[in-house]
């Protein structure tokens, strides 16, 4: 946890100028788009609802969607999260925050306009969670290429930053 900390002091600002240049703003202003390139080509995003209001303020142990709608993560290559393997294909991922982690879900049900339910989970992982010294808000997601298979998702909320590993097949 302290060198999370350590990490996020040195690296935060660079971080959030990162996570400016690489977000994509789709043709909907509140839609932005991020993602990482594996050494191989192959990539993964994640796209998602980056508007902010009260009623989407995320609340410990509750499922949050933010933006009032599921991320919806794509990936071209079989992956690996929390030693469960996602094949190729679309999902929808929501986040359970908490105090101490958050738990990021990756959900086989991307029906639109769908009701989160938790038999639908493929995979649910736990978050390491650090703290930023720069509130931010609306939800930032980014990714961070920590090696040839290894790509970090990284969402940005308020105070917090949680980060977990998605790991290529």
């Amino acid at each position: 946890m302290r060198v999370l900390a350590i990490c996020i002091a040195l690296f935060g600002p660079w971080i959030f100028a990162a996570a400016t240049l690489a977000q994509e703003t789709g043709s909907d202003s509140q839609t932005a788009t991020a993602s990482c390139d594996f050494d191989d080509g192959k990539q993964i995003s994640v796209q998602y609802n980056n508007s902010a209001g009260a009623k989407d303020e995320p609340r410990n142990g509750k499922v949050w969607e933010p933006g009032g709608s599921p991320m919806s993560l794509y990936t071209q290559v079989p992956i690996v999260l929390n030693n469960v393997e996602i094949p190729v294909g679309a999902y929808f991922m929501y986040v359970i925050p908490g105090k101490k982690d958050w738990t990021l879900i990756v959900s086989k049900n991307v029906t639109a306009g769908s009701k989160y339910d938790d038999k639908q989970d493929l995979v649910r992982a736990s978050m390491e969670l650090g703290n930023v010294s720069t509130p931010v808000k609306p939800l930032q997601v980014v990714f961070g290429h920590m090696g040839p298979k290894v790509c970090s998702i990284r969402l940005y909320y308020g105070n917090s930053g949680a980060f977990a590993e998605f790991t290529e097949k």
